[in-house]
This record gives structure tokens, sequence and C-alpha cells, in this order.
């Protein structure tokens, strides 16, 4: 077998600053082995060519017990297990009958709303003391634009921040209390979606596909909403990790205020530099297969280096360069393959509509203390996000 080199998670130099660590490994292999303490053979795809390759391969499939669950009602697994979680056709159907609803053009349709969703949240935050932009802002966003979206009903929506608050957390008794929760939430929004149809996306879901007669289930549309819950969190941290990133460097933020249209370049860029994902969810092989040179045997979890790839000098100019300005990169911070993001163009619409309030409303908006990630090897998130949004005096 051929040599590769190890990065091992649990070194605090991998967990604080994963850019500057797998750098040289991507030099040196476009395949390493993760190591940490209870793991067991565990493969990373460091470059963009080869982590595109290895994300399309069919032979490559995401295991649905590759997934951490906290102890939840018995009832409510079967929702649990979405579209992310399936390989081949089960994964193929679902994502046709969903893809409609998450094209670009409906992602832009959707602006408008998401705008009075923003202007809403930031009309709460105090401007005459630090506030906690992740707490306050990043993280509540994409809760309420679920909430729109499905059509949740407005004296519910406070509830549902709590639940997305708890699913953030990723564990706990809260996390538990928030899974039955969001299923009977989803349920009561599918049987008024399907009573009076209105213009959201559950009542869209919920009409027979007109080609075959093909429909997602009422099962499977609570699903749909668990995995957007479950999604929210990605916009939610790159939000944050992109305020940070334009707060850290200004002369990027100078130039994106003075001409706004920079906007949705600025996004893609941003989710090239500062993508939540860390690492995919793990892949496994159906058979053995080889990777540039390296043999992965059959069934052992392989991954891709999202926080690499986006940085290889193969494909990006300068990567280590933050441009608001670059040409549209062929960035991993979606993923890549079937499991592509399908809520990516609305993901895109809500960032670059969050970001683009918030620098207008907030000219001053400035960091008001310390900043840290936290130590997840596999996302790039913030413990808390504090800011003050207009100068002292």
């Amino acid at each position: 077998m051929t040599d590769v080199p190890e990065i091992d998670l649990s070194d605090p130099a991998v967990l604080s600053d994963p850019f500057a660590a797998y750098a040289p490994v991507r030099e040196q292999s476009p395949v390493a082995r993760l190591v940490a303490p209870g793991f067991g053979p565990f493969w990373v795809v460091t470059r963009h060519e080869e982590a595109r390759a290895m994300l399309a391969d069919p032979r490559l499939e995401i295991n649905s017990g590759s997934f951490m669950r906290p102890d939840v009602p018995e009832h409510c697994l079967p929702y649990l297990r979405t579209m992310s979680e399936m390989n081949g056709p089960e994964h193929s159907r679902l994502r046709r009958l969903v893809a409609p609803a998450f094209t670009p053009r409906q992602a832009t349709l959707f602006g408008p709303r998401i705008e009075r969703l923003v202007e809403g949240l930031l009309d709460e935050l105090p401007e005459d003391e630090p506030v906690d932009l992740l707490e306050r802002f990043a993280r509540p966003l994409p809760i309420d634009v679920i909430c729109e979206l499905v059509g949740i009903p407005a004296a519910d929506r406070p509830s549902w921040r709590e639940y997305g608050a708890a699913v953030a957390s990723g564990h706990g008794e809260k996390f538990g209390q928030a899974i039955p929760a969001v299923i009977e939430g989803a349920k009561a929004a599918i049987a008024q979606g399907r009573a009076k149809p209105a213009d959201d996306l559950v009542s869209g879901l919920a009409r027979i596909n007109e080609e075959d007669g093909d429909r997602l289930s009422d099962d499977e549309l609570v699903t749909m909403v668990w995995l957007l819950v479950l999604a929210g969190q990605t916009p939610a941290n790159l939000i944050a990790n992109a305020v940070l990133t334009l707060l850290t460097h200004p002369g990027q933020l100078a130039t994106l205020r003075a001409d706004p249209a920079l906007m949705p370049r600025a996004v893609e860029e941003l989710a090239r530099w500062c993508a939540p994902g860390v690492m995919t969810v793990p892949r496994f092989p159906i058979e053995d297969v080889e990777i540039a040179g390296v043999r992965i045997p059959k069934g052992e979890p392989v991954t891709a280096s999202i926080v690499s790839a986006n940085r290889d000098p193969r494909v990006f100019d300068e990567p280590d360069r933050f441009d608001v300005t670059r040409e549209p990169s062929p960035h991993l911070g979606f993923s890549h393959g079937q499991h592509f993001c399908v809520g990516a163009s609305l993901a895109r619409v809500q960032v670059g509509v969050a970001l683009g309030v918030l620098l207008r409303r907030f000219p001053g908006l400035a960091l008001a203390g310390e900043v840290s990630y936290l130590p997840d090897p596999g996302t790039l998130r913030l413990a808390s996000l504090p800011v003050t949004l207009r100068p002292a005096g």
C-alpha cells in the first residue's frame, strides 16, 4: 500500500486552524489517514480534483448508520432518515420530486420574503450595547426562513426558534425534545397545506407531480421538513463565519460596501473561504476502490476535506487570499455529485440577503470581543460572535 500521511483529529492545531493543518498534507498526498482515539480506519481526500471524483463515484455510498443519533422517541425514528442518507434510485426519486422547489429562480423569488425576516431580526437587536450576532441573528434566521417556507403559523415560530437552537447544539435533553416537536409541527403544517394550499413549500410539494403521478407521501414530507431544520445549520454558520471574515478583512469589506452588486461573488468566495463543512459526510466503498493510487478497502469510510480542497492551488489562484471580486469558482462548499446540497440556491440567497441588509443598516459594525471557533473536527463554527452595531460615541 502507498504510504500516506496522517492527520490527528485530536491535535489542537488541526482543531484551531484546519486550513493550515491540512495544507502541508495536501501538498504531500491527495489522500491521507484520519486518526483519533477510538477511530478505526478512516481516509480523507485532500485535493480538489480527487475530492470531486470521489464525491461523484457511485461505488462510494453514504451509510444511514453513519449518523450519530441521540435517544429520541421511537415514533420519530422513521422521519430521521432523510434523503441525505440515501443512495441510488431511492435518493434520486426524492431529489427529483423536491428539486423544482429549490431552483435558483425559486430562491430568487423568495428573496423579498427573506429580506423581511432579516429586517425583523435586526429590528430586535439593541444598538447601544454589544450583541452576540450568532445567537441573535445568524442562528434564528434560517429557522425563520424554514417557517416561512414550510408555512408554520406565526404564533408557533418563537417555539421553532427554540427547536432550531436545540438542534444546533446537537445533543442533550432539549435536542431530544425538539425532535418530536418538529415532527408534530411538520405534520400540522402538511395537513394545513393539503386542506388549504398556500404559497409555501409544503403546499407545492403536496401536489401530484404532473408527469408521472408520483408525489411525496406525508411521511416523506415530514422527513423533508426535518431535513430542512438540520440543513438550516449550514447558512447559520456560514453567515456567522462570513461576518467574521469580512470584519477581519477590512479592505474586502470596504470593496463590498462600495459595490453591493458584488454580493453574489462575495457569497461564492465566502462559501469557498469559510464554508462550515470541514469534511463531507463519510462515504463507504461497496468494493475496493483506488483514489490517486491509494487502495481504499471495501467498507472503510472516506471523506473529502472541504477546507483543503477549497484552498487547492491547482484549482484556485492564490487560494489563501480572500477576494470578494474573485470570479465564481468550482468550490465544494455545498459538496458535489449526487449529494450536492439541494438547497444551495436558497442558502446562497439567504446569506446574500442577510449580509446585504446587515452591512447596509450598520456601517459601523465591528467586533466587540474575542472570537473563537469551537473545537469541532467536522464543522467550522463559532462559539459566539460579539459585535457592536454602531460605533461608540
